[in-house]
């Protein structure tokens, strides 16, 4: 196990000096534990032309569509004003758009405040004649890099020199993310393991991006297959998510992680191929990491389950209209009823592993659709627990059955 070492001062400034030090205040901030109450979302969308959805999008039109509430990466003068019901609109380097939602403690609120938010994003995009795309990957165009930032170049030198799916991945896939509270310090072990265990199985159940750049990619995930594709150093499991340890795991997950870049005064932040964080600590040139430059490297690591004081699931396809709700829903659920979520662990812990198998096969998967079918009962109980009206609650567990268990609905 990594010692912790106490920081000096815990500032954006404070220089690192030994790998504890460092490992220390990953433990330190991975995980904020209390009584689970909140979920939130993100939903990124692909944007097409209304008209000719093969067209790449000008980042012009972008700005001109999303006027105050752009990014500064797309617009570097913008206020970006919040969404009405609090959402902020971020845009990803190939021009897919996202809004991140406020946490809620109610499904009811969350999912009435993101279904304004979208109509609201909905309609400023059609106002420059654009929509948003309803897969995990874009059907129509193949990968161009929109956005351009020194952070956006470096992170594509870095991913040409291992793989061939990282302007993919970085370009043409949308997701759904859902996050949950870490829960309360003696159940966080077991909260982050259910979130690895259920993941192939909601991945395949969800999978609905077979078709790039018009063409069928043979997967039932071509999203997953794109992260799968890239260094597993940076987006794979954690160590597989079974770890009683779990902080300790995460921070000798990200100190081992390749940097990706380094903020520079200039526009060049690309580095070295295969020189870690602690490898930067260790040999301090050209100078040490600061705490920001460590938090910044976090913000550059994309596990299946990522800690960001609370869990961050990051393994769903972006969905069709409002049917980002329905997984949304179940890990809503599973979130506050510790029972329900310790059964779907077990029911599933077969296939904790198959993110291969779910991402190109989906439920077509035999131990896949046979956890699926083990599920649809739990998450449809973990649905009626929630404060969803009962006609939501009968729309979304009819939908879980239909995709959990298909061909029985």
């Amino acid at each position: 196990m990594i010692q912790i070492a106490s920081i000096s001062a815990e500032t954006d400034s404070a220089v690192l000096t030994d790998i504890d030090q460092a490992a220390g205040y990953i433990v330190s901030i991975c995980f904020k534990t209390g009584p689970p109450r909140l979920t939130g979302v993100e939903l990124e969308w692909t944007v097409h032309d209304d008209s000719h959805p093969e067209l790449p999008i000008e980042a012009e039109r972008l700005r001109a569509a999303l006027g105050a509430h752009a990014p500064t990466s797309l617009s570097p003068d913008s206020p970006q004003l919040p969404l009405a019901r609090g959402s902020i609109v971020t845009v990803e380097p190939g021009g897919q758009v996202e809004i991140s939602t406020l946490p809620s403690p109610s499904l009811a609120r969350l999912a009435a405040d993101t279904a304004a938010d979208s109509a609201e994003l909905t309609q400023l995009l059609a106002a420059q004649g654009l929509v948003m795309g309803d897969s995990g990957i874009d059907p129509h165009r193949p990968p161009l890099l929109l956005l351009d930032t020194p952070r956006y170049r470096a992170m594509r030198r870095s991913f040409e020199r291992s793989s061939p799916y990282g302007l993919a991945m970085m370009c043409s896939t949308a997701s759904v993310q859902v996050s949950i509270d870490a829960g309360t310090p003696d159940r966080v072990a077991s909260r982050w393991s259910a979130a690895h265990a259920i993941g192939p199985v909601l991945l395949a159940a969800f999978a609905n991006s077979g078709r790039h750049a018009q063409r069928d990619t043979g997967w039932a995930s071509g999203r997953m297959r794109t992260w799968l594709g890239i260094d597993p150093a940076r987006s794979g499991p954690v160590y597989g998510g079974r770890g009683t340890d779990v902080a300790h795991d995460w921070a000798r997950y990200a100190l081992a992680a390749p940097l990706l870049c380094r903020r520079r005064e200039t526009p060049d932040w690309s580095v070295s191929g295969g020189v870690t964080f602690a490898d930067w600590i260790r040999k301090g040139e050209p100078d040490r990491p600061t705490l920001a430059d460590l938090d910044y490297h976090l913000s550059t690591l994309f596990p299946f389950v990522r800690p960001r004081g609370y869990l961050e699931l990051r393994y769903l396809d972006a969905q069709p209209a409002d049917q980002w709700l329905v997984p949304a829903a179940i890990l809503a659920g599973l979130n506050t009823d510790d029972a329900l979520f310790d059964q779907s662990r077990q029911v599933c812990e077969p296939v904790r592993h198959r993110w291969w198998e779910a991402a190109r096969l989906g439920l077509g998967d035999p131990p896949l659709a046979a956890a699926a079918a083990a599920l649809v009962d739990i998450a449809c109980r973990a649905v009626a627990g929630t404060d969803l009206p009962p006609q939501q609650v009968a729309a979304v567990t009819e939908t879980i059955e239909r995709r959990l268990r298909p061909g029985t609905a």
